[in-house]
Order: structure tokens, then C-alpha cells, then sequence
């Protein structure tokens, strides 16, 4: 049955493979993102400010939405790298942080709950990092303190509305196999490091999507190897 998505984060990165894989499905897409995303319906929408919320809530009023894959996510300057600098990171750049990690997948969810309501197996599935685990060896504090408070925000939830049915799940993994991470490597920024391959984070929100509506799924957690 064809469904419709959004997919959040959709013009790069881990949102463009998730999308460019529902699409292939011949579900319904819609891609938003600040910059033109190649993939599905595209809605131009900076998730950082409310506008860009109200924007992709205006555009999918009164559809059906199956799922909200919020793929999308921001970090410090020189993060992961030892050029990251704590004590120069500017206000700005903590207020994005935590606006799109954090308070624009909370708006987000409470604007489209009627749409998701309307589904027959509705989800919400969203990247998280394993920085945001209580195992964390990261030490980017504002990226790490907002996938915390995401992962917080997808367990309440599960906990308001399992009784509707509606799951939310969050997917943590380590380094992924981005373009960008594998420049990085091939610069040699990562030595040893073999990043998770992409179609496995894919796969790992397919199974979520697949499953049926009985099974709450909280946390899905990959990590990648060293050599």
C-alpha cells in the first residue's frame, strides 16, 4: 500500500538515502529541507526557526501521514575533530543546535499528531547519536546535551501515546558512512575508523516502518567499527 512520509533532513546525508529509498517503494515523499532536495515533493522549510515548522505543517494539513522521519540533525563547529573548541562556541550556534534537535522535532510531532492519527500504522522515527547514550565518549556539549533531550522527548511520547498506537523510536548510531564522513576518512580525519555503511541505518528504519502496529520499538542503537 502506498504511503506518505516525511522525511526531514532529506536533501543530504542519511535523510537523502532514506528518501531516495521510500521513493523507489513508490511511496509518497515528502522532503524537507533549507536547500533543494532531488528526491519526492520538496518543502522548502528552515526546521531551526517556526517558520520553517509552520511551513511543512501547512503543506501536509489534513493529509494522512504513515511516518515522520526526522533524519535531520546540526553540530558544533570542528565537532569530533581536535579542533572542536567548547569555550568558543558562541550562543548562535547552541540556539541552532538545540532548535533542531531538539525543540523542532517537539513542534513538529504536536502539529502533525492529527495527521499521524489518521494512519493505520503511524510512525515517528528519529536520528539520535550515541552520543545522546549514557555510554557516550563524545564530548560535543551541545550536540550531545540535544540527543539526550531527544531521546528523553521519544521515550515520553512512547509513553503518552502508546495507547493510541502511535510508535516512536529513536535510531543512535556512530559514525555513519555520509559523503562527508567518508571525505573525512580518506583525508585521514578518522584513522582506523570503518563507518556504519548507510543502507544499514536505512534498514534499520525499514524495520521499523515494516513492523506492525503491536510492537514499540524505543531504541535502536549502531555502532561502527575500528580496525
Amino acid at each position: 500500500m502506498k504511503r506518505n512520509l516525511i522525511v526531514v533532513g532529506a536533501s543530504r546525508g542519511i535523510g537523502l538515502a532514506v528518501a531516495k529509498f521510500y521513493e523507489a517503494q513508490g511511496d509518497t515523499v515528502f522532503s524537507v529541507s533549507r536547500t533543494p532536495s532531488s528526491v519526492g515533493q520538496w518543502i522548502e522549510a528552515d526546521i531551526s526557526r517556526p517558520e520553517g515548522i509552520k511551513a511543512v505543517l501547512e503543506e501536509t494539513s489534513g493529509l494522512t501521514i504513515d511516518a515522520l522521519l526526522y533524519m535531520g540533525g546540526v553540530w558544533e563547529q570542528g565537532a569530533f575533530t581536535e579542533d572542536y573548541n567548547f569555550e568558543v562556541s558562541p550562543y548562535s550556534e547552541t540556539e541552532t543546535i538545540i532548535n533542531v534537535n531538539q525543540i523542532a522535532p517537539i513542534e513538529l510531532v504536536k502539529g502533525l499528531l492529527p495527521n499521524l492519527r489518521k494512519s493505520e500504522n503511524p510512525r515517528a522515527i528519529f536520528m539520535g547519536a550515541t552520543s545522546g547514550l549514557e555510554i557516550s565518549t563524545t564530548s560535543e556539549i551541545a550536540y550531545s546535551a540535544s540527543k539526550f533531550g531527544l531521546r528523553g522527548t521519544v521515550h515520553s511520547l512512547r509513553m503518552g501515546y502508546n495507547k493510541e498506537g502511535i510508535g516512536f523510536t529513536i535510531i543512535n548510531p556512530g559514525f555513519v558512512g555520509t559523503d562527508e564522513v567518508l571525505e573525512d576518512i580518506k583525508s585521514g580525519e578518522f584513522e582506523g575508523l570503518i563507518p556504519i555503511p548507510i543502507e544499514d541505518v536505512v534498514r534499520a528504519v525499514d524495520f521499523v516502518i515494516q513492523s506492525s502496529r503491536d510492537s514499540d520499538i524505543g531504541d535502536i542503537t549502531l555502532t561502527q567499527k575500528f580496525t
